[in-house]
């Protein structure tokens, strides 16, 4: 009886041991999934706006310009060099209007800040310590929305550049630009949800729908005056 007991009482302290264990690998796995649950998507955001915005605009923008070249010429070297111009003014004013324009939201934010800490009755010193605080957790950053819009601007510009280079013909030219930029014009609305966390196929819709209107305006428009009698 005895060493039956004893082996009893091993096999329930084995049995024992095995659920508390399994317990706390589940507590580790819920802690886990609840922490890649609790990002933060609003601090991805500052930089993905401008990153978004910055490759759409640019791929939207000069393959625009260059099917309004295209429209009125059938040079491959003015419809390459116009979208080359397009990528530095863009890119260039991409990241300083995004600079000001973020600069201009910090500066604005700090000053609420600081209003409603005199409210509250804080020092000067409690004060800096509690904007350095905030300016690394949620406030804009200037240079990192002016470097992520101008980075992203030139990626989003290159792709009709590179698609339309090597072409010689220019009604396949044209096509090819026209395809590529919708190809891309998808990746990049899919990027964007899925950094962001928001439905895909609303988001490429969008943003494909977006860049075939700009198209079609710009090189309806450019192909109309360039038919009509109007001298430039």
């Amino acid at each position: 009886m005895d060493a039956f007991g004893q082996c009893g009482l091993v096999s329930l302290n084995h049995v024992e041991v095995v659920p508390n264990h399994a317990n706390g690998q589940d507590q580790k796995q819920t802690k886990v999934t609840e922490h890649s649950s609790n990002i933060d998507f609003s601090q991805r955001a500052q930089w993905l706006r401008a990153a978004v915005l910055g490759a759409n605009d640019g791929l939207v923008s000069v393959a625009s310009l260059m099917m309004a070249i295209g429209a009125v010429r059938t040079d491959v070297k003015s419809m390459l060099l116009t979208g080359f111009a397009g990528l530095v003014a863009g890119a260039c004013s991409m990241g300083i209007g995004e600079f000001v324009s973020v600069y201009t939201q910090y500066e604005v934010e700090v000053g609420q800040m600081k209003r409603d800490m005199s409210m509250n009755g804080g020092g000067e010193a409690e004060k800096d310590v509690e904007i350095l605080g905030m300016e690394k957790r949620t406030l804009p950053n200037p240079w990192q929305a002016a470097f992520a819009s101008a980075f992203a601007f030139s990626i989003g510009a290159m792709v009709p550049l590179l698609a339309a280079g090597s072409i010689r013909d220019h009604n396949i030219r044209l096509m090819v630009v026209v395809a590529v930029a919708s190809l891309a014009l998808v990746i990049f609305g899919g990027v964007g949800a899925v950094l962001g966390k928001t439905p895909k196929i609303r988001s490429c819709v969008r943003v494909l729908l977006g860049g075939w209107l700009a198209m079609a305006i710009t090189f309806g428009l450019t192909k109309l005056l360039g038919s009509s009698a109007l001298e430039l």
